[in-house]
């Protein structure tokens, strides 16, 4: 057993973005990012990323605004990528993922209409940014990731900043995390041929489904809620660009 994992693939928390949404990216002449690394740098660097990235650009739900400008992203990649870190763009964070462009963060967390009592499953931990944002929305979130190296690291980033709403798990992201299910809310970050039917079933009565679906080059951000009396037909949100979600579990 890897240190750090629990028998049940949880991480310990005592001591973890993968989307690339294809967006317009900021340009040239848009004003300079402040310095994370300076005094107030971050401060400064995440109220300009959610003015000028995010609400400009169509996320309306404060909730979401706030907990965006609350979480510092400087601290979820890696240290020769902090200059970068609130720039409207994903970076690499080890093992061929990415963290996630902090406007697709925050379009799918509204899509979720999330509420202060939800519970919610995260596919695809990454770095653990996008469930530490998720985290001041909800009661709690689940997420899973399947390479292990990067799961303890999240899991280690969140405890350490404080995020204790975060459970970060190892296993196949594909079939979901039965064991907390039912969820009031589904968010996949990384992208299938198809809505995965795993999840399906761990989706309670009223919950909301997010997830990038599609062939590279035809990928599609789709919504899909479960009724009472199952699911509603598919909503489309638009073209997207995520890694692909792979099967399995690596480096447990």
């Amino acid at each position: 057993m890897r240190p750090g994992l629990t028998r049940s693939g949880r991480i310990r928390a005592s001591a973890p973005a993968l989307g690339v949404a294809g967006l317009t990216m900021a340009g040239a002449d848009e004003p300079a990012i402040p310095d994370p690394t300076a005094a107030s740098g971050g401060d400064r660097a995440r109220r300009r990323m959610v003015e000028h990235d995010v609400a400009s650009r169509g996320v309306t739900d404060p909730r979401v605004l706030a907990a965006m400008a609350a979480v510092p992203r400087h601290r979820f990649v890696d240290p020769a990528q902090m200059p970068e870190a609130y720039a409207d763009r994903p970076l690499p964070i080890g093992g061929g993922q990415t963290i996630s462009q902090p406007l697709v963060v925050a379009l799918m967390l509204e899509a979720l209409e999330l509420a202060p009592g939800d519970r919610l499953l995260e596919v695809g931990t990454g770095s653990g940014y996008a469930a530490a944002v998720a985290s001041l929305l909800v009661a709690r979130v689940d997420t899973i990731e399947r390479i292990a190296p990067l799961a303890v690291q999240a899991a280690q980033r969140l405890a350490g900043l404080g995020f204790d709403r975060v459970a970060v798990h190892v296993g196949d992201g594909s079939e979901g995390w039965a064991p907390a299910a039912p969820y009031d809310a589904v968010l996949v970050s990384a992208a299938a041929p198809l809505l995965l039917p795993a999840l399906g079933p761990q989706l309670a009565v009223g919950g909301r489904l997010v997830a990038p679906v599609g062939p590279p080059g035809e990928q599609r951000l789709v919504r899909v809620r479960r009724g009472p009396e199952g699911f509603a037909p598919v909503e489309d949100l638009g073209g997207v660009r995520f890694v692909p979600l792979l099967p399995g579990v690596e480096g447990a």
